[in-house]
């Protein structure tokens, strides 16, 4: 049973900056369709705000070219630029019991970058690694990114 739960971590070099990048997580994630619209269609308040941790919202995107949707709680550590979206609802989770994503944004040399976690339990042990959803993350945090600086 213990082959089901895992974590997948990769890293992404930031050019905005850490404010930045940190800002668009913690209050501006609505912005999501203006800087990658091919991986998220729409960002909406399912309860709270765009300003409070533990806000719920829920996401359109495509993946693998398919339309999926995914309704997340979201956490913020401040201190440690860190953002974490616990699923609730949706799509990936009719394979894993458990999905968190996190981007917790580090110094790196002389720039910054995200580092990307994904949290998971598969439902059986024929589910993969979640690795589709972390090239996705990849992506999607890099579209975010060249975004954030061209604004």
């Amino acid at each position: 049973m213990g082959d089901l739960k895992g974590e997948l971590v990769t890293e992404v070099e930031l050019k905005s900056g850490a404010d930045r990048f940190f800002k668009f997580w913690k209050s501006e994630a609505h912005k999501a369709p203006k800087h990658t619209s091919s991986h998220v269609q729409a960002v909406r308040i399912h309860e709270g705000d765009w300003d409070t941790p533990g806000s719920i919202k829920i996401w359109d995107y495509t993946i693998d070219g398919k339309q999926e949707v995914f309704k997340e709680r979201v956490e913020v550590e401040e201190d440690k630029k860190l953002v974490r979206l616990t699923g609730l609802e949706g799509d990936v989770l009719k394979i894993y019991k458990v999905y968190k994503s996190t981007w917790h944004i580090i110094p790196k040399g002389d720039g910054y970058t995200a580092k990307i976690a994904i949290e998971y339990e598969k439902l059986n042990p024929e589910v993969p690694a979640p690795h589709n959803y972390l090239d996705f993350l990849v992506r999607f945090t890099k579209e975010i990114d060249a975004g954030l600086v061209n604004e």
